[in-house]
């Protein structure tokens, strides 16, 4: 072989393929035996790992193994510190406010039409709440229920009642209610019931068993029809790194992204409620379903707080942008067949 030749061929070893193969760190707050990242984040880092012929590696770091608290996720992957997060919006309030429109009370009857309205409106937010990442994918989880210590029939019941709110819309449902609610990320709340900080959580079904709500309470109140509260998650990755990826890669990851990948995890998430329901029956615990005319109540004081919030909204139209989302989930409800009650 001439020297040229020689050359040539080292460059050719260096140069493609290899140079480009990618590691991505995952960080986020669960287990990973916890059902979302059993369920939609590993399946979707062996998507990933598997398109791009394995030159992109996805390394999951859960239960924040790499340092920070929950609600530092999002400024780790804005910084670069990590790759990819998957969090809470609700973690940073006031960081993604345009979010929080699904999140307002009874606007969500199916995790998966709420989750596809609300990928078609977020690719809208790219240059405002999510400018300083790139969203992979977001969606909500099922309908929320109040988990306590004692029942909740009425809303008399809720009085004085300390509960940990997941995001403000709840919050403020919650203090309308004559709740005190107390933030606070989902991996605290074991503590937070058993030395008493919280007499209850608002949690679906499915987070249930990760957090061992029914160690500490035995009451769990439902609504029908349309969720009392959902929460919005989501998975956003780095921009720096995302721009940095040679463009197949690029396509490798947008495949595995977007609306599909988001009204997906909202149906799995929404199907991971039912076994921890019927474990809780089982175990003999109280589920509760609220009644025709108490949750006219409820919808009343949900109102209230959907009509603070629109007039709160600083940078954009709160008013117009609920109209815009129950408009997107009502078309994707009727794309769906659901017919909410």
């Amino acid at each position: 072989m001439t020297l040229n030749r020689w050359i040539g061929a080292i460059l050719l070893m260096a140069s493609p393929a290899a140079a480009q193969d990618v590691t991505l760190k995952l960080h986020h707050f669960l287990p990973e035996t916890s059902f979302v990242p059993a369920q939609i984040l590993t399946p979707w880092a062996e998507r990933i790992e598997a398109r791009s012929e394995g030159r992109i590696k996805v390394e999951a770091y859960p239960s924040m193994a790499l340092g920070g608290k929950p609600a530092d996720l999002i400024e780790q992957a804005a910084d670069g510190v990590v790759d990819v997060v998957w969090t809470l919006p609700g973690y940073t309030p006031g960081r993604f406010p345009r979010t929080e429109v699904v999140e307002l009370p009874f606007m969500s009857a199916d995790a998966g039409a709420t989750s596809a309205a609300l990928w078609s409106m977020a690719e809208g937010w790219q240059d405002s709440d999510f400018r300083d990442v790139h969203l992979l994918g977001i969606w909500v989880h099922g309908p929320g229920v109040i988990h306590s210590a004692k029942p909740v029939t009425t809303l008399e019941d809720m009085a004085g009642m300390k509960l940990r709110a997941p995001s403000r819309a709840a919050s403020m449902l919650l203090e309308k209610a004559g709740a005190a609610p107390i933030g606070m990320p989902a991996p605290a709340v074991p503590e937070a019931l058993s030395k008493g900080v919280i007499d209850g959580a608002m949690f679906p079904w499915e987070v249930t068993s990760s957090v061992r709500v029914g160690e500490f309470v035995n009451n769990h109140t439902e609504f029908q029809g349309r969720a009392v509260y959902t929460a919005v998650l989501m998975l956003a990755m780095n921009k720096g790194v995302y721009d940095d990826l040679p463009d197949d890669l690029k396509a490798v990851i947008d495949a595995e992204s977007g609306a599909a990948f988001s009204a997906d995890a909202g149906r799995v998430q929404q199907t991971g409620d039912q076994p921890p329901r019927d474990q809780s029956l089982a175990d003999g615990a109280n589920v509760i379903t609220v009644s025709d005319a108490e949750a006219a109540r409820w919808h009343d004081l949900g109102q209230q707080v959907i009509t603070d919030w629109s007039a709160a909204a600083a940078d954009f139209d709160g008013a117009a942008l609920v109209e815009q989302a129950r408009a997107a989930i009502a078309a994707e409800e009727q794309k769906a067949g659901i017919q909410p009650e």
